[in-house]
């Protein structure tokens, strides 16, 4: 069987979150009647200092609901260069909300306040686009997993507010966040205007992310998830997937942390070029391909045909993500596999 290390999306419900699934108390989620749905919102919003959550199926779909309720028509949203919500979301914000971006560039998606800030142009008048929020990624993605440094987000969230900007909390890996760094989802939580937190990457849940803001952005976007074809009837199945994900898999996202530092430590030694392991903060490995004589198409054909399946997100650029389905075991044979395709033939 092969070893799936092409995202943490890949997860298969344990017999036990199964079970739960199983054994949930359902109603029809439209008209707010599914217990399971109701307790999960009230929980993850609880988590992170917030009045309310949204269960959506997707976090494209909590982004996107978020967003809009920040920016109108028009207006401006700011975000880093290869954040999720402009490069992996399809244009939805342009396209369902009449959203404007800007970016701003980074170092492995690492957020400094002072470059967001400095594009900022709020109340910008009638002839340029105003800045109405700024979105942060955490951890980031494309940047390798990077977990965002709490001052950072701190002074940013101090100055944008100071300036009538809102701000946009991107967390579909912020459990990998919180677990890496020691930061309390609160302390994540009260910096942020609104916040989507996906529940089916490392926590291993099959569907769903949260939209958490206040009761009225929430009852808004209650409204448009629907207008939108998303409103779902006994979703308490999937809500129960979630509780149980929150239960059991948040403290273990370190054994996925572990396991993706020492597959980066290992590839390190055959070549420097590849991974720098000591920006491997959480479960990404990143490999820069352009110095070794091999495209990432490459790599990931030999490692298929290995029995290993990774991702290959440009032309010298490779990515693994460790998982809860993932273990020591195979971590070993991953490694094996990775260096024998690594040889330039």
């Amino acid at each position: 069987m092969a070893i799936d290390l092409r995202s943490d999306t890949v997860t298969k419900p344990s017999e036990a979150m199964r079970a739960a699934m199983a054994s949930a108390e359902v109603g029809d989620d439209v008209y707010g009647d599914d217990p399971t749905v109701n307790s999960l919102e009230e929980r993850v919003a609880a988590m992170f200092g917030h009045q309310a959550g949204l269960f959506t199926p997707t976090g494209s779909l909590a982004n996107q609901l978020a967003i809009r309720a920040l920016v109108k028509p028009g207006e401006e949203l700011l975000v880093e260069t290869r954040s999720h919500i402009v490069r992996a979301e399809l244009g939805a914000a342009a396209t369902f909300s009449g959203i404007t971006t800007r970016t701003w560039p980074s170092t492995d998606g690492l957020l400094k306040a002072d470059d967001a800030l400095a594009i900022a142009h709020e109340n910008a008048g009638p002839y340029l686009v105003s800045t109405k929020a700024i979105a942060v990624e955490n951890t980031h993605n494309f940047g390798g997993g990077t977990v965002q440094p709490i001052d950072e987000i701190a002074k940013l969230s101090s100055a944008a507010h100071a300036r009538g900007i809102a701000m946009h909390l991107d967390g579909a890996r912020i459990w990998n966040a919180h677990v890496a760094s020691g930061v309390s989802c609160a302390e994540y939580g009260k910096h942020f205007d609104t916040i989507s937190v996906c529940l089916s990457k490392g926590l291993g849940a099959p569907i769903g992310s949260v939209m958490l803001s206040t009761k009225e952005r929430v009852a808004e976007a209650r409204i448009w998830r629907k207008r939108y074809g998303a409103g779902m009837r006994q979703v308490g199945i999937i809500a129960a997937a979630a509780h149980y994900a929150l239960d059991n898999n948040i403290a273990r996202l370190a054994e996925d942390h572990a396991r993706a530092k020492k597959i980066a430590t290992a590839l390190a030694a055959i070549d420097s070029s590849l991974v720098d392991p000591s920006k491997v903060h959480t479960n990404i490995v990143g490999l820069e391909l352009s110095k070794i004589g091999i495209t990432a198409a490459e790599l990931t054909s030999r490692c298929k045909d290995a029995g290993l399946w990774i991702s290959a997100l440009g032309p010298h650029y490779a990515r693994l993500v460790t998982h809860l389905d993932f273990d020591d075991a195979q971590c070993d044979q991953s490694i094996e596999i990775l260096k024998r395709a690594l040889v330039v033939k």
